[in-house]
């Protein structure tokens, strides 16, 4: 009997992890043929059957975009105003967010519920009148109109504030007792008990920025101010319409490279921050 149970959990659990490396390879193709283009000869990238790895791959397609293209400027504009974009947002996040979560002042239950119903409003309705602001200020092809408009988000807003309402009132009385004001409760407590959730609502910001291709393409005009997801699009305009695809899929592949170090690099503290608000909520 117990030979026959060990036996069912093992086949289980075989069944399991061969399913789960299916999916792996499935999630994983796409990044390794992405990979694999960005080395092939030009001549080889519509070869029928397919070339998976061809032995003549080189590194033409990254030299051009390094020495001819500027793409180390554009990484550089990418991760300006994804920096920038996050730091803004985490700020005025967590301290709207402290705000709602603490502080009890008239109609803070109604402003609450209009924040989360901005939430189901489409980037395309706002889309118009914010292009008319930006113009107005002047700011079109600028980097003021990517980082400025979106300095606070609902969802942000929301998260922190279900973050920080978990957390005990006697630490604050005691900072208040000690002589700490509100701003210093917030820079001192509040925000080191918070990192594992700035964290993670970070990396979120800093990935959708990152990712951004709709507003970037409507506000920028200069090529020297142009982020990654603009770059991949122009990589399809080739001179004289002849597409370039290795070097789009090389784009595509430095795109990736600074988000997966970012990543790694804080991949306790999103598991951590994740985790810890979802136990809380």
């Amino acid at each position: 009997m117990r030979l026959t149970i060990q036996f069912r959990r093992i086949l289980s659990d075989g069944l399991l992890y061969f399913l789960l490396i299916i999916v792996c390879i499935f999630m994983i193709l796409p990044f390794f043929w992405m990979l694999s283009t960005s080395l092939k000869p030009e001549a080889e990238i519509f070869r029928i059957p397919p070339v998976i790895i061809s032995e003549n791959s080189n590194l033409d397609a990254y030299r051009e975009l390094i020495f001819n293209r500027g793409i180390l400027k554009i990484v550089w504009n990418t991760f300006f105003i994804a920096s920038a974009s996050t730091i803004l947002r985490l700020f005025f996040c967590s301290l709207a967010g402290y705000g709602f979560a603490k502080f009890k002042f008239p109609g803070r239950g109604g402003l609450f519920a209009f924040l989360l119903g901005t939430m189901v409003i489409p980037f395309s309705v706002l889309m118009v009148p914010l292009f008319i602001l930006m113009l107005k200020f002047g700011w079109i092809n600028t980097f003021y109109a990517l980082i400025i408009p979106g300095a606070a988000s609902a969802f942000g807003i929301f998260f922190m504030r279900q973050y920080i309402s978990t957390i005990n009132d006697e630490l604050m009385d005691a900072a208040r007792i000690d002589g700490a004001t509100e701003f210093g409760i917030y820079w001192r407590v509040i925000i080191p008990i918070i990192a594992p959730g700035l964290t993670s609502l970070g990396l979120i910001f800093f990935m959708g920025t990152w990712n951004d291709y709709l507003w970037p393409l409507i506000n920028l005009r200069s090529p020297d101010l142009f982020t990654l997801p603009l770059a991949i699009r122009q990589m399809i305009q080739a001179t004289l319409g002849r597409p370039v695809f290795h070097m789009q899929m090389a784009t595509s592949v430095i795109s990736i490279i600074p988000l997966l170090i970012i990543f790694l690099v804080f991949q306790r503290r999103f598991v951590e921050g994740i985790t810890a608000g979802a136990i809380r909520g």
